[in-house]
């Protein structure tokens, strides 16, 4: 499993119904993409309490291949010919786990991004972050969870879709989720990825 985002932060004025509508017209087109375990419309707004108006798509891919199609295909050259050419940040997939709301669409997704201290090795900022993995899918409301790292930051990534619109969780950009692309969904896993 391979993690992809990126992000387009757009102007404090800039309507987020067009971005709204590009997710209405373009999302089902990744609906069947080979290799995509999933793909989640992500949109956060400053009306809603965000410090940011942004478009941040997230990718769970399973196989490396239909990661390659689309980055180097008709896919992707939309995003740039439409807005640029973003940073398109990327993690090794660890872990995913499907939660107790699994059958329920996501409404909203967290993401946690935080640095593996220097005091720790890699393997046990690893290991905790999946002992925290297998204690917090089993949240109320969790559609699915995953764990993600990037060995050149010594990052560690946590990527939450949840059915309850409300949910908070601390240290965690928010975001609304107007579509899942899951074509390959059950392909992630479940559990550790090695």
């Amino acid at each position: 499993m391979h993690a992809l985002q990126y992000e387009i932060t757009l102007p404090a004025d800039y309507d987020m119904g067009i971005i709204r509508e590009r997710v209405a017209t373009r999302g089902h087109l990744l609906d069947a993409f080979p290799g995509l375990g999933l793909k989640a419309y992500l949109i956060r707004e400053r009306a809603d309490g965000s410090p940011v108006n942004q478009y941040a798509p997230f990718y769970l891919w399973a196989d490396p291949a239909g990661m390659n199609a689309f980055l180097w295909g008709p896919g992707f050259q939309g995003i740039v010919n439409d807005f640029g050419r973003p940073v398109v940040q990327h993690w090794t997939g660890l872990a995913y786990d499907e939660g107790p709301a699994s059958a329920e669409p996501p409404r909203t997704a967290t993401r946690r991004r935080r640095p593996i201290p220097d005091r720790l090795t890699p393997a046990e900022a690893v290991e905790s972050a999946l002992e925290r993995q297998a204690a917090e899918v089993k949240a109320d409301g969790v559609v699915a969870r995953a764990v993600a790292v990037d060995p050149r930051h010594w990052e560690l990534l946590t990527f939450t879709l949840w059915a309850d619109p409300g949910v908070e969780e601390p240290d965690a950009d928010r975001f609304q989720v107007p579509h899942l692309s899951a074509p390959e969904r059950a392909g992630l896993g479940p559990g550790r990825t090695w």
